[in-house]
């Protein structure tokens, strides 16, 4: 006789993002109160601005709300769609910034650059598996990943800061996102 598995139940954060999908008020300020510290110290850590990283949040935040019916939990966790949403309103508003900064030939705003959110984040007993699941990665592999999310480099960036190409370090990334999951996935 056949076994199946049974399907893992959604977790707390996909139940709350299906609900937003509804346009539930009361799931997105919980969503709100579960990641919206992560999500900031995400967007912090990219653009070492506050304010910048408060727009980046507020514009991630209001795609949640506008197109949370787009996320699919077959294709990842509730988690990585929201850090997702948060790196690319980062950059995009780094980008912006760049763009006008060029536009009116001001100099630009002096950035912070202690790593608050990072350091917060290695306290943690999560941060520290990630710690050591980064640290079983190859130097070179691992270089690729925490110049895309920590210093917020786009892929054409890594790319080309490391003279590789693209679809090289494209693949590089993925694969070693992909290692990273099923060994945070592991149990300490």
């Amino acid at each position: 006789m056949p076994t199946t598995l049974a399907a893992t139940p959604p977790d707390e954060d996909t139940v709350l993002l299906l609900a937003c999908a509804r346009q539930d008020p009361a799931a997105f300020r919980r969503l709100y109160e579960r990641q919206g510290g992560l999500m900031y110290g995400l967007a912090r850590r990219i653009t070492r601005n506050d304010a910048l990283a408060a727009d980046a949040v507020h514009d991630a935040l209001l795609q949640v709300w506008r197109r949370a019916a787009r996320f699919d939990p077959a294709r990842g966790t509730a988690k990585s769609w929201l850090l997702a949403l948060v790196r690319y309103r980062a950059l995009d508003i780094i980008a912006r910034t760049r763009r006008e900064q060029q536009d009116d030939g001001t100099a630009p705003e002096p950035t912070d650059p202690a790593p608050l959110a990072l350091d917060r984040l290695q306290a943690t007993a999560e941060g520290q598996r990630l710690h050591r699941c980064l640290d079983a990665e190859e130097p070179a592999r691992r270089n690729l990943v925490l110049l895309a999310f920590v210093e917020g480099l786009t892929h054409p960036e890594v790319a080309a800061r490391v003279r590789q190409p693209l679809g090289t370090v494209k693949s590089v990334i993925r694969r070693v996102l992909l290692r990273l999951r099923d060994c945070l996935g592991e149990t300490p």
